[in-house]
């Protein structure tokens, strides 16, 4: 399996991703895939040599290994591995019909604008796009969860398994080679995945909150603009220049004269 090509078509989508997106690609390839190419790989070999049970009836010992276990370990890990990543495809698929489509609108416009202000953002369609791919992958990883526990009955190895499946002649006892790096190595990948999930979970109330924040933001920016356009403001009082400026001293004055006519007037009669 070319895990370097995976890993090459994830980092496009890697410049689209928020800080929670950039966690969950690199628990992907550093604490997933290359444990699983280095070691787990290596840990399991071929088991159904190293499956043994106590007897020698012949096919005994194959059909108890594949009750035991009907899947191996690994291949449903690169399984998971290779559906987990899918979603991002869906991401870069939009991107690539989004770039061309940006560049054909480049081709027929003189003034060279963009259809796209800002390429590197998750806007429209592409934002739609992208959460979809988050729930498909935390859906997916749960899935896989699931799957795992409903076939082994659980995350544990056990170092003794019976099995009285025919041809067997009785009950017989299974012994599991290396069951201790086994169960590390299986709670080790379901931890990893149950991070991922967690890590999807936090990136979808992120961008949800985020773009509710945006909403919220232009919508009250509108309601501004709208309450000045209809409630324009008034001078509640005229300019300075309006007013004529009284002398005191003139007011007195005047008020005096008035009071000596009065007094000349009313001698007369």
């Amino acid at each position: 399996m070319n895990w370097s090509a995976l890993e090459s078509l994830l980092s496009g989508v890697n410049k689209y991703s928020t800080a929670f997106g950039r966690v969950w690609l690199s628990m992907v390839f550093v604490f997933r895939v290359m444990v699983f190419v280095v070691a787990a790989q290596r840990v399991w070999g071929d088991e159904s040599k190293d499956f043994v049970c106590n007897t020698r009836q012949p096919g005994c010992s194959n059909v108890c290994y594949d009750s035991i276990f009907p899947i191996s370990h690994i291949r449903l890990w690169a399984l998971q591995l290779i559906f987990v990543t899918c979603p991002s495809l869906m991401v870069m698929a939009h991107v690539k019909y989004r770039e061309e489509k940006d560049r054909k609108y480049i081709v027929s416009h003189t003034d060279g604008t963009h259809l796209y202000a800002n390429p590197g953002k998750k806007r429209g369609g592409l934002w739609w796009t992208y959460m979809l791919s988050l729930v498909f992958k935390a859906g997916l990883d749960a899935g896989f969860l699931y799957l795992l526990h409903h076939i082994y009955h659980g995350y544990d190895m056990p170092r003794l398994a019976k099995c009285s499946l025919e041809p067997c002649p009785n009950t017989v006892d299974c012994y599991i080679s290396r069951p201790t790096e086994k169960r590390i190595f299986t709670l080790f990948m379901v931890v990893s995945s149950a991070c991922c999930i967690f890590m999807c979970i936090c990136e979808m109330f992120y961008l949800i909150c985020k773009k509710l924040h945006k909403i919220f933001r232009v919508r009250h920016t509108h309601e501004m603009e709208q309450f000045a356009q209809t409630h324009e403001l008034n001078n509640i009082a005229p300019p300075r220049s309006q007013y004529r400026r009284v002398d005191p001293t003139l007011s007195s004055t005047q008020n005096l004269n008035r009071e000596k006519t009065r007094e000349i007037a009313t001698s007369k009669l």
